[in-house]
């Protein structure tokens, strides 16, 4: 199929390739197909346990116009299932070339289990066996006594009356201090793809709104002991870029308090967080104990601490301390809380901050503390749940940017499950590019495509931009809204006169219809007659997308892609183009740096 029908052939060849080289100033290479997308096929083995299986891809993303100083990346969804009984699952896929690697998802009531694939075969592997504490941790001999009570920041300044925290001696949580079996080199890895991904690092994500979407925080955030068990709590992770904020997990503690599970029942939300806050409050782990002071981003158990169960009521320090156990009564509820000690910033870093929200109502908004500047509400939550393969992890907000991973704690043992519902995943985008004439500037957002996998049979299909003044229809699309009887400008209820999503300002409705396809479908191995397709009734002519030797007028890009401001030529937006373009093996993430000011962002 040629890439332009111009049944009038008034341009040739010559012309076409004239102007491409007088546009980007290079010569593209004759084997650039310019495809950024494989495709395939895997077999998913699964049990009666798991009612949901899902396809993900590792990917880099554009995120920030200054990213983090810890690079993250995302995961993305390609496709998924439901098992409805089946044992084995054979699931079609299209992904990007430049992907950095697959995992499954299986989905059962015990959480979500995570297998990196490393063939064409996945097995779940028992998902659902019962999480119990390993028989690899020693608890240490010997009693463990109270041996001071201190006051709370919040009680020093006047917020909480009375509040009082207990320790142990140093030496004592020196003998606390067992030692982990560490995680294997696999799920380090799926840890960090995984957490990052749901939690990514910076104040710009707003994690908390997915916090508050698992519905597991303030009463819910309690785990309930079970009674036959010691509870361990593992640091597993710090991030804080400690020499340049004054080693603020380092500096800090963990606490934890407890009650009868039933004690609040009848109690307001008021009423059960000024009870909550007249509890003593037990220093679990000294972080200086746990993490190296210098250390950063980095996944690995740091040594175990088993809490301790001091009975009920106030509790007595020094020589007739009390004695803590290592087992707690079934139904109690444990809350924890970290302490900020770091003398940095005229000490407006040290405070408590808890899990439960409806205890951080001055923390969070005192702004004569740097807590305030995380813009988290008064009764907002400082931590919260995710379920990795089996493993309950707490994850923390301890400082300022709300990202909800500086630190994080495995916790196992005597409690209760908690199984937070698994976070959405984002499908992976392929955005369709085209321009509307052979002599174009190649701007590449004269019609603009994105194209969605939701599950096995559903495609989404979206018209998004049209920066072209030409009567333009796009082909091959039939689905909800779009109709390639309609004219492009039409479908968003313009006229050619508007360009539409091209322009900074504009903020034109998404047009979108899905598809209903075999469950072997994949984009990137559709027919050629049935791929989308432009069709400029202006000049009388079809463009298709570009095949290897052409040049660019039609793209796919294997990404949710920041396609080209109004006028401004692809090279430019993005710097590595044409390296890419002039040999395909160089430059491959090309469309993950573009000039942030010549993209247009909805």
């Amino acid at each position: 199929m040629d890439l332009y029908q111009d049944p009038e052939n008034k341009t040739s060849e010559e012309d076409i390739n004239n102007n491409v080289k007088g546009v980007f100033g290079v010569d593209f290479a004759s084997n650039q197909d310019w495809c950024t997308t494989t495709s395939g096929e895997l077999t998913i083995l699964a049990d009666a346990s798991v009612s949901k299986v899902q396809l993900l891809v590792k990917v880099r993303e554009v995120y920030d116009d200054v990213p983090s100083y810890v690079t993250r990346d995302a995961v993305k969804l390609l496709n998924e299932a439901e098992v409805k009984g089946q044992t084995t699952i054979k699931m079609s896929y299209d992904a990007p070339k430049e992907n950095l690697g697959f995992y499954v998802a299986f989905i059962t009531d015990k959480g979500n289990v995570y297998k990196k694939v490393k063939g064409n075969t996945v097995s779940v592997e028992e998902p659902a066996r019962t999480r119990t504490l390993s028989a690899d941790y020693v608890l240490p001999s010997g009693e463990f006594r109270l041996a001071k009570a201190i006051e709370s920041y919040a009680n020093q300044r006047g917020w909480v009356e009375g509040e009082m925290l207990y320790d142990l001696s140093d030496d004592d949580y020196d003998r606390l201090k067992m030692i982990s079996p560490d995680y294997s080199d696999e799920f380090k890895t799926t840890f960090r793809d995984i957490v990052f991904d749901i939690f990514p690092n910076g104040r710009s994500h707003r994690n908390i709104d997915l916090v508050k979407e698992s519905n597991f925080f303030n009463d819910k955030i309690y785990p309930i002991t079970t009674g036959d068990e010691p509870i361990i709590v593992t640091p597993t992770y710090k991030c804080d870029n400690p020499s340049k904020y004054g080693y603020e997990v380092w500096n800090s503690d963990l606490y934890y308090y407890y009650y009868k599970a039933d004690a609040v029942n009848r109690m307001t939300d008021d009423e059960a967080a000024a009870y909550f806050m007249s509890l003593p409050k037990y220093k679990a782990i000294p972080f200086e104990k746990s993490f190296d002071k210098t250390e950063d981003d980095i996944i690995a158990k740091h040594g175990s601490f088993a809490l301790l169960y001091f009975g009920d009521g106030t509790p007595e320090v020094g020589e007739n301390g009390s004695v803590g156990s290592f087992m707690f009564p079934k139904g109690y509820k444990i809350g924890f809380m970290i302490r900020a000690k770091t003398t940095a910033d005229n000490n407006k870093k040290q405070g408590e901050v808890y899990g439960d929200g409806r205890l951080n109502g001055h923390i969070n908004t005192d702004k004569n503390y740097n807590f305030s500047s995380s813009k988290l509400a008064a009764n907002d939550p400082r931590a919260a749940w995710l379920n990795i393969n089996k493993k309950m992890m707490l994850t923390w907000e301890s400082g300022t940017d709300a990202d909800f991973n500086d630190i994080i704690l495995e916790i196992e043992g005597g409690i209760e499950d908690i199984i937070v519902p698994p976070p959405f995943v984002f499908p992976q985008v392929f955005t369709y590019c085209f321009e509307d004439t052979e002599l174009g500037d190649y701007d590449m957002n004269d019609v603009v495509i994105k194209a969605l996998r939701l599950n096995e049979t559903t495609i989404e299909y979206r018209i998004v931009a049209c920066g072209a003044h030409d009567e333009l229809y796009v082909k091959n699309l039939n689905y909800g809204a779009i109709s390639d009887s309609k004219e492009v400008h039409e479908l968003f209820g313009t006229t050619p006169q508007n360009f539409v999503n091209t322009q900074n300002g504009d903020s034109y409705t998404f047009v979108v219809g899905t598809r209903t396809v075999d469950k072997d479908f994949k984009l990137s191995e559709e027919p050629d007659n049935e791929k989308p397709y432009i069709f400029n009734k202006t000049k009388n002519k079809n463009i298709y997308l570009s095949k290897a030797g052409q040049d660019p007028h039609g793209i796919m890009v294997a990404c949710d892609f920041l396609y080209p401001l109004e006028r401004i030529c692809i090279r430019d937006a993005y710097p590595q183009f044409n390296n890419w373009g002039q040999n395909p093996i160089n430059s491959t993430w090309w469309y993950m740096s573009p000039d942030q000011s010549k993209v247009y962002k909805n």
